[in-house]
């Protein structure tokens, strides 16, 4: 068996691989390393980051939230486990903290766990009607307008039917994982994982009856600028982003292919929820 570890680029974290990494080995089990990469601007300077080993059975993070997305992006459309060990400071993506490493992972081994499937979004960027890239977040699209940038007008369309036109300082399109990040700052609501919805929230709207909208996860949501918008940034999952105009059209959709999460059965959703949002009633 090899096993695949995504670590953050820090000494404390660094060590806990090490101690991974040697536990492993005393199992007959192999491992490569892979350090995250920074979020990157741009999609032809963005960091290359090596291709993934096919023979691969599951992958650890050990980081924040922010290396959890950077390992989905380094796996890609493969159907291959992941799980996170928390070294941030909240880590909804996270299935345990650093001191319940070598635990997670003897139980890992020793299969038992379950498999979260979660959805991601398919997000496509044609500009003049040519494709510029696609991409898949696990989190969330960001639409979002630059430093000096009046308010964004972001024309919106559901299965071709216009919807309307935010006037705000951006969008942002979520999965249900992704409710818990950026989205819930802009105050979008919490969605469980198992539900098949995509979100789209405005942040900080002119308009103040626009809210958070729910819609099914067979829709196909368009989004294009305003005529002569300038300073707009499109972001994914916050790992790469780049500047779009009116001359682009980004169409988002659900993908086919699904992020398999390593959860332990006695981890409950919410649980989880509250003890990360510091609930009543939280650990």
């Amino acid at each position: 068996m090899k096993i695949a570890i995504m670590l953050k680029p820090h000494a404390r974290v660094q060590k806990k691989a090490h101690e991974l990494v040697e536990w492993l080995s005393s199992q007959n089990v192999e491992t490569i390393i892979q350090t995250s990469s920074p979020p990157s601007f741009g999609l032809i300077d963005a960091p290359q980051t090596p291709g993934f080993p096919d023979d691969i059975k599951f992958v650890f993070v050990l980081g924040g939230d922010g290396t959890f997305l950077n390992a989905v992006r380094w796996i890609g459309q493969r159907n291959i486990p992941v799980v996170g060990i928390k070294f941030g400071r909240i880590g909804f993506l996270a299935e345990t903290t650093e001191e319940n490493l070598i635990p997670m992972a003897k139980a890992i081994l020793d299969k038992k766990y379950i498999i979260e499937k979660r959805m991601r979004l398919k997000a496509t960027l044609f500009s003049n009607d040519q494709e510029k890239t696609t991409q898949y977040v696990l989190n969330d699209v960001v639409i979002n307008k630059g430093t000096l940038a009046r308010l964004a007008n972001i024309q919106t369309f559901i299965d071709g039917h216009n919807l309307t036109t935010y006037k705000a300082d951006g969008l942002i399109v979520a999965t249900p994982t992704g409710s818990t990040a950026y989205s819930l700052a802009a105050g979008g609501p919490v969605i469980h994982p198992a539900i098949s919805a995509i979100m789209m929230t405005p942040i900080c709207p002119f308009t103040l009856t626009n809210r958070p909208l729910i819609v099914p996860d067979t829709a196909t949501i368009k989004i294009q600028l305003a005529k002569e918008s300038t300073d707009i940034l499109v972001t994914f999952d916050g790992q790469t982003g780049l500047p779009i105009t009116d001359q682009d059209t980004l169409h988002i959709e659900k993908a086919n292919d699904p992020v398999s999460i390593i959860k332990m059965p006695e981890n409950n959703y919410f649980d989880v929820l509250k003890k990360k949002l510091r609930w009543s009633g939280g650990r």
